[in-house]
């Protein structure tokens, strides 16, 4: 299958940019003209089942299609699901990883807290997120996602408006009418129990208004992996900071690849 794409040419380090689970390739619309200005050739792709790519029928490991990409080793930026795809592509070819970029990123085989255990705000949202796709509202869940992701659990619904908030609605609501399951394209790599062993240079970030498990998960890879570099707390900003101020995202990327401004 052919993977939707923009792809920015340049004689630089190559950089890949991995969108989260409610996103798609153009959560990074004002990211890549500025890492591509720096001289990077930059490359970001749209998942089985998001933005333009559709969701597949055959079975398949999105690791294998973001490994299927590279022709050389290339930085991966991986926000929230993208980072997971990232570490675990950083297991399965480590020689194609030349160093990570991972913004509240997910991991593989990492346990899941239980909702009780949540704070009480993003309980709240995914218990309403949970209410709503039983009852098959997907307009109610991408309203809520929203909240949860866009906005930050503990912010004012609607903190984040405008073009920004309209982009995250239409990216999420294709990602939720694909008929993709949550599942689909996972790996059997399990990062989580083998964090220690990713040896490319890694920057951690986070926004200081996401829900507070990316914190936590933040200083977990910090402490494990194995060339962790950094662990920034992006300001002002949730779980999507590229759609919310896309020059700290660029700042955060070419800072870690030693770009020249």
């Amino acid at each position: 299958m052919r993977l939707a794409r923009d792809h920015l040419p340049a004689d630089g380090p190559h950089v890949v940019l991995l969108h989260a689970g409610v996103a798609d390739r153009r959560v990074w619309r004002d990211v890549a003209p500025g890492l591509h200005a720096m001289g990077a050739d930059v490359l970001a792709y749209d998942r089985r089942g998001f933005g333009e790519t559709p969701a597949s029928d055959e079975g398949f490991r999105h690791v294998d299609d973001l490994v299927g990409l590279l022709d050389g080793p290339a930085w991966l930026v991986g926000n929230s699901m993208g980072g997971a795809i990232s570490l675990d592509a950083a297991l399965v070819a480590p020689e194609m990883v030349a160093g990570l970029v991972l913004i509240a990123p997910a991991v593989s085989g990492a346990p899941e807290d239980p909702l009780e255990s949540l704070d009480p705000d993003t309980r709240r949202i995914i218990q309403a997120i949970m209410a709503a796709d039983e009852a098959g509202d997907l307009d109610a869940v991408n309203r809520h996602e929203a909240r949860l992701w866009l906005d930050g659990p503990s912010s004012p619904e609607g903190r984040v408006g405008g073009d920004a908030r309209k982009l995250a609605l239409d990216m999420n609501a294709i990602a939720l009418r694909s008929g993709a399951g949550e599942d689909a394209g996972g790996s059997d790599v399990d990062a989580w129990s083998r964090l220690e062993e990713i040896r490319a240079p890694a920057t951690i970030a986070w926004g200081e208004l996401d829900e507070p498990d990316a914190a936590v998960v933040g200083r977990e890879l910090e402490r494990r992996l194995g060339d962790a570099r950094a662990a920034v707390v992006l300001p002002g900003v949730a779980h999507l900071p590229s759609l919310e101020r896309p020059d700290l995202v660029v700042d955060l990327i070419a800072d870690a690849m030693g770009l020249r401004r």
